[in-house]
């Protein structure tokens, strides 16, 4: 039944604006009927529900519902119990755009993350969303027919252009920090959140660390999308390209004894902050190095700009590591050979040549 937004109930109104809070998931203490011993439990309990999801799928999550909560308020229509009919309509808007409103179409990747937001938000609150209702599962096949585009991923850089890119740093504080993260990233064949939430040692908290061994490399222990893994990089063929001696080169100069490995430096750039680095860092880093490199500078600097991010280092590992497929897939933490694969087509793009294998 479509409603004015004023006669939606104060309840919905407040619920379809905002990003859920944990107290969703597991109520105030007085509000479950729990013996006075267990009540203690009910903040552990809410803390372990904060952390079943990533902050960055949190905060798209959190995004993709107020974005809904916004359009039914707009639609006049109430945002909960979840109808299909009414998520129907909406993905068919986010498939179409709205000129009226100067907002754009979104993609096909982009509106099944958008579900997948919305489904974890009406589970929270009891209310399954079932995604394979007819005015769902319909609307959304049609718009994979009428809009999908083949994956463009960002471009992958290969060894070369990592060690053009570090040249471009100074020998300053920021220059041998981001020459630390650019080094340990590619070799790592690291996620840009995994570069920047390693600690020099292990700690209760960590969800990454790092150990040095001496004239070997370094092994990685990371928390990941597939669980924890081990990751070993190796020294360099060079000190100028090695991640071991980058990553000891800013240990010793940002007098770094614990907690987080890279860290904000303060403006006047001689003093070491506290605070971890965020990973958009790490995506501005690589696109501003790539393009001082002069990498792809064949194109306008608009286009150069949209080839690059963080990304761009774990892709690059895959494309240009020639060794057997199993060991870049450990390294990556794929779960399937076929991920890692995907990678391995555009190395291995014409080495066969099954036209002249068949005769032409």
């Amino acid at each position: 039944m479509t409603k004015s937004p004023q006669d939606i109930p104060e309840q919905n109104a407040s619920v379809s604006g905002q990003p859920a809070d944990v107290s969703t998931v597991i109520p105030a203490g007085g509000a479950l009927p729990l013996a006075p011993h267990l009540e203690d439990l009910v903040e552990t309990a809410r803390s372990y529900a904060k952390a079943s999801r990533s902050k960055n799928t949190q905060h798209a999550y959190d995004a993709d519902w107020k974005h809904f909560g916004a359009w039914c308020r707009r639609m006049g229509v109430d945002p909960l119990p979840p109808v299909p009919q009414t998520i129907g309509l909406y993905i068919s808007a986010l498939a179409h755009g709205d000129q009226r409103r100067k907002t754009p179409a979104l993609s096909v990747a982009t509106i099944e993350r958008r579900l997948s937001g919305l489904s974890w938000h009406f589970a929270q609150r009891g209310q399954p969303l079932d995604r394979k209702d007819r005015h769902i599962a319909t609307v959304l096949a049609g718009i994979r027919r009428s809009h999908a585009r083949p994956p463009q991923g960002k471009d992958a850089l290969m060894g070369a252009d990592i060690i053009a890119m570090t040249d471009t740093l100074g020998r300053d504080l920021r220059g041998l920090r981001d020459r630390a993260i650019l080094l340990i990233g590619f070799a790592g064949g690291l996620r840009r959140s995994e570069i920047v939430a390693l600690d020099v040692e292990r700690e209760d908290s960590s969800t990454g660390w790092i150990e040095i061994v001496p004239e070997a490399g370094l092994i990685l222990r990371l928390r990941g999308k597939t669980g924890w893994r081990e990751v070993e990089i190796g020294r360099g063929s060079s000190e100028a390209s090695c991640p071991l001696t980058a990553v000891e080169t800013w240990i010793h100069y940002a007098k770094i004894a614990r907690g987080p490995l890279f860290r904000r430096i303060f403006k006047d750039g001689t003093r070491v902050d506290v605070e971890r680095l965020s990973d958009r860092h790490v995506a501005r880093l690589v696109k501003r190095t790539a393009l001082d490199a002069g990498i792809r500078a064949d194109l306008p600097e608009a286009e150069r700009q949209k080839l690059f991010s963080g990304h761009s280092l774990r892709a690059g590992l895959a494309s240009s590591a020639e060794i057997e497929e199993r060991y870049v897939q450990r390294q990556l933490g794929h779960a399937s050979a076929e991920m890692t694969r995907k990678y391995q087509r555009r190395r291995d793009r014409f080495r066969v040549n099954l036209t002249k294998a068949a005769g032409l």
